[in-house]
């Protein structure tokens, strides 16, 4: 097999720098001879304020969301990128290569980076990060590098990896949380510390934290992109609650917020921008085959042709977004075109699969909301409850939903949302892995590990790689639990800020700026 070694980067101008979004993880692409330069302030002004979310964590070892890699990228940076369509470009990293078998690859670091406290984020840095994310204990992005045998720095600028088996999915992995760079000095000194201090090179810097409060942020000076940086702070919230975020944007305690689709309307008719951004994020149903009813494979069946999604996505979010049976959506490498409906609702089939096994009385199940949608948790039982699988609601805080869910996993079927992946081999161990957080019952398929195997195998460019990873999806779907609803854009409002970078997954601010 030849070398395999990366392309050098696009020229950097504006419009490539604020164009070249990423399928889902970060979004820009820089000139592989450096970015702008470090200490810049770009001409930067005014304050952003963001009602979004605050991360489970400010350590990206220990997050344990998806949806966390959207605040994270604020304050940190990842070894690696990804364009429009989902592919690797540089980053900290102006460039990769494998060597001819596929178990070395060696990313080449852009000259003269900074940690946000002016030091150094050279080779010995990044290894030293990687290797913390892949060895510390608890950390939740350790199984996505089971493959590193060995992390070292040659020179200032080369981080080396040596693989226990061929895996070409590093330079995607490598663009969102596992790839994001943590400061040595901090974590090496006070690992504890980076939950509520976090210590990276991103955009902006936190000065204040205030846990389910809010997080205040100034511009980094030594940010690779800092001329791209119009604002000069950022200050971070929880999202808004529905029923007042219209009137929080008017009167200016927010300048951009998240909506639901039911806010649109309003939003619009009170004159704010409503901006309507594409997204990786997928609402599903995480099923655990380790409870009852679910251990039946017949009530499995039965509830994924028993929910009609399209009623789902109107009463959810107003009719936006797109009906979806896969975890990705149309147009990206691992959505597979084959599936079609291939979960469509048809009661009538759910009925007969629950007769067909025996069941002559209606199936008892409980089913778990936190509060997200909770006219869709409702709609759910409903339709549940007309093929014969009678839910009763128990209704938990959203901030113990981690917890109860994801670590514990404790509950047998819960409404939730899955907010993509950087490597589609990822997404794949986060949904059905065996050490998967949206895997409930922690069991996996070894006809679906032979086929990511294959996967991982394949170099992200060979033709053949789109139908090796959609066979992979068709595998998964039809095999496990999972229960996927729709697709849901991100809604935002804005007042006096101007328009957001497009991008699917995460939301970047580069040439964003108030008045």
């Amino acid at each position: 097999m030849p070398l395999r070694t990366r392309k050098p980067a696009v020229k950097l101008d504006r419009r490539t720098l604020l164009g070249a979004s990423l399928g889902a993880g970060l979004i820009l692409a820089l000139e592989a001879c450096g970015g702008t330069s470090a200490g810049s302030s770009g001409g930067a002004g005014g304050t952003l304020t963001w009602a979004w979310q605050l991360p489970t964590t400010w350590d990206p070892v220990t997050s344990s969301a998806g949806s966390d890699v959207q605040m994270l990228a604020l304050v940190y940076d990842p070894i690696t990128a990804l364009d429009q369509e989902g592919n690797a470009i540089p980053w900290l990293a102006e460039s990769w290569a494998y060597d001819a078998s596929g178990t070395k690859v060696t990313f080449t670091l852009r000259a003269g980076l900074t940690f946000s406290d002016g030091s150094p984020l050279d080779a010995t840095a990044v290894a030293k990060s990687i290797e913390r994310g892949r060895s510390q204990q608890g950390s939740l992005i350790a199984p996505q590098m089971k493959t590193i045998k060995k992390v070292s720095a040659s020179g200032d600028r080369d981080v080396v990896l040596e693989l226990s088996e061929v895996d070409y999915q590093y330079p995607l992995l490598f663009a969102g949380k596992t790839g994001m760079v943590v400061n040595p000095a901090v974590f090496e000194k006070d690992a504890a510390s980076l939950a509520t201090q976090p210590a990276g090179s991103g955009p902006f810097e936190v000065t204040t934290y205030v846990q389910n409060d809010h997080a205040s942020m100034k511009k980094n000076p030594n940010f690779l992109a800092a001329d791209e940086i119009k604002v000069s702070a950022f200050d971070l919230y929880p999202q808004a609650d529905p029923a007042t975020v219209v009137a929080a944007v008017q009167s200016g305690q927010y300048n951009v917020a998240r909506l639901g689709g039911a806010q649109v309307q309003q939003a619009k008719d009170a004159g704010l921008d409503v901006q309507v951004l594409d997204s990786m994020f997928v609402y599903c149903l995480d099923v655990h085959t380790g409870m009852k009813p679910f251990d039946d494979p017949a009530v499995v069946e039965a509830l994924k042709f028993a929910i009609d999604r399209e009623k789902i996505k109107e009463v959810a979010n107003f009719g936006i977004g797109d009906v979806n049976y896969q975890p990705f959506p149309p147009g990206y490498v691992g959505y597979n075109p084959d599936l079609g409906e291939v979960y469509a609702y048809d009661p009538d089939k759910a009925r007969q699969l629950l007769a067909d096994a025996g069941y002559t009385a209606p199936v008892p199940a409980v089913f778990t909301s936190s509060g997200i949608a909770q006219a869709a948790v409702e709609l759910i039982q409903a339709q549940l409850k007309e093929v014969g699988i009678e839910a009763t609601i128990d209704t938990i805080p959203q901030t113990q939903h981690t917890q109860l869910v994801y670590i514990e996993h404790s509950k047998a079927l819960a409404y939730d949302g899955f907010a993509g992946r950087e490597s589609p081999v990822q997404a794949f161990q986060v949904l059905f892995g065996a050490e998967g957080l949206m895997n409930p019952n922690r069991t996996t398929s070894p006809e679906l590990e032979a086929q990511l195997k294959k996967v991982k195998e394949t170099p992200t460019d060979d033709p053949a790689y789109p139908s090796l990873l959609q066979e992979a999806t068709r595998i998964a779907v039809t095999t496990f639990p999972n229960v996927f609803l729709y697709l849901a854009p991100s809604i935002v409002a804005r007042k006096g800020v101007s328009d957001l970078p497009k991008s699917p997954s995460l939301r970047r601010f580069e040439g964003v700026t108030t008045s």
